[in-house]
C-alpha cells in the first residue's frame, strides 16, 4: 500500500476514534478545547462519529433525536442563601466585681465576722486581728496631741502679755502639728487591724480560721458581686468587624437547660490570637435572682444580618484549567458562568457568581455543553404542553 493511502486510512481511523471519545468520555471535549481545539472542530468530530454510530443519531445514547442538534440537559433552578447569620460559643461566666480580700497588715486572727454564702457590703469588717499593741500607741499618741494642745493654747495667752516670744508660740504649734500626724497614723495602724470588704458581693468560702497568722498575701475569703455575670467566649475572625458594644446577645446557661438570658456585649479585646485567629468577647447579662454562679458555662448565640450567595445543586459544579463554573441555560443556549464556592452543603453549594435567583442551571448532560449551544430540557416538552392542554381546557 502506498503511503498516501496509508495517512488517509490512520487519519480516518483517528478521526473516527477521536469522535468516540468526545461522545461518550465525559469532558473530552473540554480537554480538546483546553489545548487549543476549536468547538466548531471538535462538534464536526462528533458529528462524524454520529454518522457512523448510525442514522438518526442513535449512537448519541438518545441525546439528539430527529436529526435536532440541540444537547438533551437536566436543570434545577439557582436560589439563594444566607451565611454567616449567626454565631453560637461557648463561654465562661465571671462575676461583674471579683475580689480577693486580702490583710492590710501582719498578725494573727482574732475573729471572723461572717460566714461562707453571707452577702456583704463594702467597706463592712469581715475579720480583725490582734491590735492591743496598735491601740496602746493610738492612746499614747492622743495624750500627746492633748498635751500639745494645751501648751500651745497657753503660750498663745501668755503672748498677749509678751511673757513669751513668738519663736515660743511658733515652736509649740509645730510641736501641736506633729502630734496630730503622730495621732492619724497611730489610728490609722489600728485600722488596718480590720480587714474589710472591699466591694459589695457574697462571700466565699474562707480558708482560715481564728488564731492563723497572716501576711498581706494571705487570702481570706474571695467577694463576688455577682448581680451580672461576665462571660468570656471567642468568635471567629470573620465576625471582628461585625460584633460592636452594646450589642445584644442571647444565653444559655448550659448547667440549666431551657433558660434564656438576654444581655449585651459588654466588651471587645483589641486584638485576635495569632494562633487559633479568634477574638476575645465578653458579654453581660444580668443575673437578678441570683440563679448564676461565676465559673458557669454558657452557650452565646448573636444574630447578624449575614451575607446571601446564590446556591446550585452540587453536581453542577464543573471545573477546568480556570477553575470552577456551571452551566446556565438562557434562551435554550448554554451559558458558561465562572463561580467561586463559598460554601459546600450536602444539598447545596454556596458560590460567588453572576447568578440570580431561578436561573436554570444544568445538573446533568455537562459533558458536551459550550458556550451559545443549543441545548433542550429534559421534559419541558411535556409541561408546557400539559399546560397548554390546561389553558385550552378553560
Amino acid at each position: 500500500m502506498r503511503v498516501w493511502k496509508q495517512l488517509a486510512v490512520s487519519a480516518v481511523v483517528l478521526l473516527v476514534g477521536a469522535g468516540v471519545w468526545v461522545r461518550f468520555v465525559p469532558g473530552a471535549g473540554e480537554t480538546l478545547a483546553a489545548i487549543g481545539v476549536s468547538h466548531p472542530l471538535i462538534d464536526a468530530i462528533s458529528k462524524q462519529s454520529g454518522a457512523a454510530g448510525g442514522e438518526g443519531g442513535q449512537g448519541s445514547g438518545g441525546r439528539r433525536q430527529g436529526g435536532n442538534d440541540a444537547i438533551l440537559v437536566m436543570v434545577r433552578p439557582s436560589a439563594t442563601s444566607v451565611v454567616n447569620d449567626r454565631l453560637n460559643a461557648i463561654g465562661n461566666g465571671e462575676a461583674i466585681h471579683s475580689v480577693t480580700v486580702t490583710p492590710t497588715a501582719t498578725g494573727n486572727l482574732t475573729e471572723i465576722l461572717v460566714r461562707s454564702g453571707e452577702k456583704v457590703a463594702q467597706g463592712q469588717v469581715i475579720a480583725k486581728l490582734d491590735s492591743d499593741d496598735q491601740k496602746i500607741a493610738a492612746d499614747q499618741a492622743r495624750l500627746t496631741r492633748d498635751s500639745a494642745r494645751e501648751k500651745l493654747e497657753r503660750y498663745r495667752n501668755l503672748s498677749t502679755a509678751r511673757a513669751v516670744t513668738a519663736v515660743d508660740v511658733r515652736d509649740a504649734e509645730i510641736a501641736m502639728q506633729a502630734a496630730e500626724l503622730a495621732l492619724k497614723t497611730a489610728e490609722l495602724d489600728l485600722k488596718r487591724r480590720d480587714i474589710v470588704a472591699p466591694s459589695q458581693g457574697v462571700v466565699g468560702i474562707i480558708t482560715v480560721n481564728v488564731g492563723d497568722y497572716v501576711t498581706t498575701t494571705t487570702p481570706i475569703a474571695v467577694v463576688d458581686d455577682r448581680s451580672e455575670i461576665l462571660v468570656d467566649f471567642w468568635v471567629p475572625e470573620r465576625f471582628a468587624s461585625k460584633i460592636v458594644v452594646g450589642q445584644p446577645v442571647t444565653a444559655h446557661a448550659i448547667a440549666q437547660p431551657g433558660s434564656q438570658l438576654e444581655g449585651v456585649i459588654h466588651a471587645i479585646d483589641n486584638r485576635l490570637d495569632q494562633a487559633s485567629r479568634t477574638l476575645r468577647v465578653r458579654a453581660r447579662l444580668e443575673n437578678p435572682d441570683d440563679t448564676l454562679r461565676a465559673g458557669m458555662s454558657f452557650s452565646v448565640t448573636m444574630a447578624f444580618d449575614g451575607d446571601t450567595y446564590p446556591t446550585v445543586d452540587p453536581l453542577a459544579i464543573q471545573w477546568s484549567s480556570e477553575g470552577s463554573y456551571v452551566w446556565r441555560v438562557s434562551a435554550d443556549k448554554s451559558e458558561r458562568v465562572p463561580v467561586k464556592i463559598i460554601q459546600r452543603n450536602p444539598d447545596k453549594v454556596l458560590v460567588d457568581a453572576a447568578l440570580s435567583e431561578g436561573d436554570e442551571v444544568v445538573t446533568e448532560g455537562v459533558q458536551r455543553l459550550r458556550d451559545g449551544g443549543d441545548v433542550r430540557i429534559a421534559g419541558r416538552e411535556r409541561r408546557d404542553a400539559a399546560q397548554k392542554v390546561a389553558e385550552d381546557g378553560k
